[in-house]
């Protein structure tokens, strides 16, 4: 199979695919034969404002390459804009195979100074516009006995950061959700994936840069491409990835990660039951060794790029 038919027949949408991962994410696609819904509402990294110009350019590129795409500029954050960004593909292309849930903003602050208008913002896109896109292809999916999902998740939530609980909150409520989607749609031959991408973006132009530390955190980010996330989003959506189900992949550069995920990993019991007592001088003790530190991402990944 040659690159340009990994995805022949294919139809995908990107959502938040006019700029950055999404936007190589869907030229990649394309590039594998794929047809391709290149939706972006053109909102800044903050969620305002809306531009048509960077999915249509993404659509523009992709045709002069020969590809297939159209534009779509509908919110992934309710119901009724979400089953369009869908039926797009269906009245377009016939057909839809794909959903790339990658449609982001961020609203950064600490968490005792966040707002509630700041963490409503931040949920409604990432993980309801997640929910709202994958149900209204799962319909279609179902009906067709196939399709997949792939889920942008993040290290600030499988591992911790600064400033971004609501951010967090959304990414690891992703988690849950692209399981859940798995477990229950198994049995028609769909599959659901997450992939927590490392890489410069408009989003992670906002980590700060004030110390030594943040500075030498950037110069490592800024190593790590868009690009370089699209080869794993292309195979999870194609047929080669068929017993690939319910994962987390980290990429990082040229690095490709599987996550862990919650199982247990350590137990006490005490057959007469607990006392607070108890848990204080039997049970913490002897699960204390076992404790995950406060790590934040960069301490987790503190290599240089490979």
């Amino acid at each position: 199979m040659s690159s340009n038919e990994f995805l022949k027949d294919k139809v995908s949408v990107v959502t938040g695919g006019g700029r950055g991962i999404g936007r190589d994410i869907a030229l990649a696609m394309a590039a594998a034969g794929a047809a391709v819904v290149v939706n972006d509402l053109g909102s800044n990294e903050n969620g305002e404002g809306n531009d048509a110009s960077p999915a249509q350019q993404v659509v523009d590129e992709i045709k002069a390459a020969g590809g297939k795409a159209v534009a779509n500029f509908d919110s992934v954050a309710g119901w009724d804009s979400a089953r369009r960004i869908v039926q797009t593909a269906v009245d377009t292309f016939g057909r839809i195979d794909c959903v790339v849930n990658n449609a982001g903003i961020l609203r950064d602050a600490i968490f005792h100074k966040m707002t509630e208008a700041e963490f409503d913002a931040v949920i409604s896109v990432h993980l309801k516009g997640s929910f709202c896109v994958a149900r209204a292809a799962a319909e279609h999916f179902r009906a067709q006995g196939s399709g997949n999902m792939i889920h942008m998740t993040s290290n600030s939530g499988l591992i911790g950061n600064y400033g971004q609980a609501n951010y967090a909150a959304a990414k690891m409520g992703i988690v849950g959700l692209s399981k859940s989607i798995a477990v229950d749609m198994k049995r028609f031959g769909v599959r659901s994936n997450c992939i927590s991408p490392s890489a410069w973006s408009r989003l992670t132009g906002t980590v700060p840069s004030e110390t030594e530390e943040q500075k030498l955190r950037l110069s490592r980010i800024k190593q790590m491409t868009p690009a370089k996330i699209a080869p794993v989003a292309v195979f999870l959506a194609s047929d080669k990835a068929a017993d690939v189900n319910g994962q987390i992949f980290a990429v990082r550069h040229n690095e490709i990660f599987l996550m862990s995920q919650s199982r247990p990993i350590r137990s006490v019991q005490r057959s007469e039951g607990w006392t607070p007592e108890s848990v204080a001088e039997h049970a913490m003790p002897a699960l204390r060794g076992s404790f995950f530190p406060l790590h934040r991402s960069a301490e987790v990944f503190c290599w240089d790029p490979v």
